[in-house]
């Protein structure tokens, strides 16, 4: 029986998450029953906590805001073969520059041009920080990987500094409060998610993924950032400018990050709060890798990953909430394994890591 391409290709993308989520769930069985409790309980505690309840489900909504769009900004990066492990410091500069132009706009000034002036900030201010490793890559050959971990340091310390020194609330950590350019909760037209952090940013990151796509499968410029990924020496004999990709990718990456800042900031407290973005970042490139850095991969990878995390404090009362962490472990390990694409990203930032220590020395 002949397979069509398309079949084929289709196996190829879904069947290795699959397996990965099934060896999962295998492990957390067999870590559950450690614990001398049913597995079927604690998992059926877990859907009941997550997507039982109007509750659960609206804080997998907003936890899975904040990853698709540190997600997009990691797989963005990964199809130009660039490794970016800012997108920590991207959010956190996004929330900060989204959360002060609130803190100035006029009082009365229109909610949509207050919300929009917010995003073009949030944004503006992720690419600002995702440029930096941008440029020194395409100009100097230096490891975006090591620029972009060292950016993590010197941002957040440089915003905590800021706000402890500078703006926060006297006996916070935190700016004040918004007044102009808040995002509504859902609550505010579904009252059944009433409680819920879920806000519109949802749709906000929903778009940055179908706009990513878009760019990415349907553009020259996206046509050119992949061919950069998968061979940057025949890209540039074909007359793509390598270092002018490379640059723009970071700064698109990192504004995909910054957007999801607002999240937090806009949507959820209507402060600047220090220490808001700790995990983001890294649990993005998680999302990115199950995903397949496919932006429509990615939406469903932010879902699983929200799901567990916010499950995590649904099942606390039976099983230790650090099982779930181990079983978020061990869904990326089985991707690295079982998918090619994954490993080749992690060889990539091995020889970016090797790269950067190489020009130090």
């Amino acid at each position: 029986m002949t397979v069509r391409p398309g079949m084929r290709a289709f196996a190829e993308a879904v069947l290795p998450p699959i397996v990965a989520l099934a060896f999962a769930a295998v492990v957390g069985d067999l870590l559950i029953l450690s614990f001398g409790e049913a597995p079927t309980t604690v998992f059926k505690l877990l859907v009941e906590g997550t997507w039982g309840n109007a509750y659960g489900f609206g804080q997998v909504l907003y936890k899975a805001t904040t990853l698709t769009c540190t997600g997009l900004a990691f797989a963005l990066a990964g199809r130009a073969g660039l490794f970016n492990v800012g997108a920590e410091s991207q959010l956190a500069m996004g929330g900060f520059a989204a959360g002060i132009v609130g803190l100035l706009l006029p009082v009365g000034m229109p909610a949509v041009m207050a919300t929009l002036l917010c995003i073009v900030a949030a944004m503006t201010a992720g690419a600002a920080v995702g440029a930096v490793p941008g440029a020194l890559r395409a100009k100097f050959g230096a490891s975006e990987v090591i620029v972009t971990i060292m950016l993590n340091f010197v941002v957040l310390a440089l915003l905590n500094w800021l706000v402890a020194a500078k703006i926060h609330v006297p006996e916070t950590l935190h700016t004040p409060s918004i007044v102009v350019g808040g995002v509504p909760r859902l609550s505010s037209v579904i009252p059944a998610f009433h409680g819920s952090a879920a806000n519109f940013t949802l749709f906000i990151a929903i778009v940055a993924a179908v706009v990513s796509y878009w760019y990415l499968f349907r553009t020259r410029g996206g046509y050119e950032l992949r061919a950069v990924g998968l061979q940057p020496d025949a890209a540039e004999f074909g007359g793509v400018r390598v270092p002018h990709v490379m640059f723009f990718t970071m700064a698109f990456s990192g504004a995909l990050a910054g957007l999801g800042g607002m999240n937090f900031v806009l949507g959820y407290k209507g402060y600047y709060e220090e220490g808001f973005a700790g995990g983001a970042g890294f649990v993005g490139i998680a999302v990115a890798l199950v995903g397949r850095n496919h932006p429509l991969g990615i939406l469903l990878a932010a879902l699983l990953f929200a799901t567990l995390s916010q499950g995590g404090l649904a099942v606390n009362a039976v099983v230790p909430k650090q099982l779930v962490d181990i079983l978020q472990a061990v869904v990326i390990l089985a991707v690295a394994t079982a998918v090619p694409e994954v490993q080749k990203q992690i060889r990539a930032a091995a020889a970016a890591v090797a790269r950067g220590v190489g020009t130090k020395a």
